[in-house]
């Protein structure tokens, strides 16, 4: 099925909420462990965001083919123009966080791992672990921190417009996203 302003597909909708779910749930657990020290939380953190990343990967695959979904109704330019941005900032987003994650633990000589199983192993030196590379380390845990506050402002703003098309525009914006049918919600 092809997204249309009507309905969109369930594949759409499904790495939609998964990926926004994930990215939530990986943000917030992200924000607990860097505040409370929590470093066994670490190795879950890090598997739960190497497992996303190939949804992710797969729904900029899906919005490349089939493109953005078109809006349900007409809407003013500036609206247009920020709801472009937000969902670019939110689809890049996604792409980001994961790879800096990645590349801050493959270049600080932890390695990659997947619930235990080895991607890249730790780069081990006499059974200590040696960074690979500082400044690419440094440079990916620095845009991991950036990402945090612009991606929750494109959250918001994200939310907001689909609650302003919900309540304000009584459009089928939100409900189309719910997977319902036009008289339903």
């Amino acid at each position: 099925m092809k997204d249309t302003p009507e309905r969109l597909s369930h594949i759409t909708i499904s790495l939609h909420w998964l990926i926004a779910l994930f990215i939530l749930g990986l943000m917030t657990l992200g924000v607990y462990m860097s505040e409370t020290a929590s470093y066994g939380l670490y190795p879950t953190h890090k598997s739960l965001g190497i497992f996303i990343f190939l949804f992710i990967v797969i729904r900029v695959l899906w919005r490349w083919k089939n493109g953005w979904p078109k809006p349900v109704g007409q809407h003013q330019g500036w609206e247009q123009a920020l709801a472009t941005l937000i969902h670019w900032i939110l689809i890049l987003g996604t792409l980001a966080f994961p790879i800096s994650g990645m590349l801050m633990s493959y270049a600080g000589g932890h390695g990659l791992q997947l619930f235990g199983w080895d991607l890249v192993s730790a780069n081990l030196v006499d059974g200590k672990r040696e960074v690979l590379d500082a400044g690419l380390a440094g440079a990916a845990n620095s845009a991991h921190k950036t990402l945090l506050p612009i991606m929750l402002a494109a959250i918001l703003l994200h939310v907001a417009g689909a609650l302003k098309h919900h309540v304000i525009d009584k459009d089928n914006t939100l409900k189309r996203m719910f997977g319902f049918k036009n008289n339903s919600l």
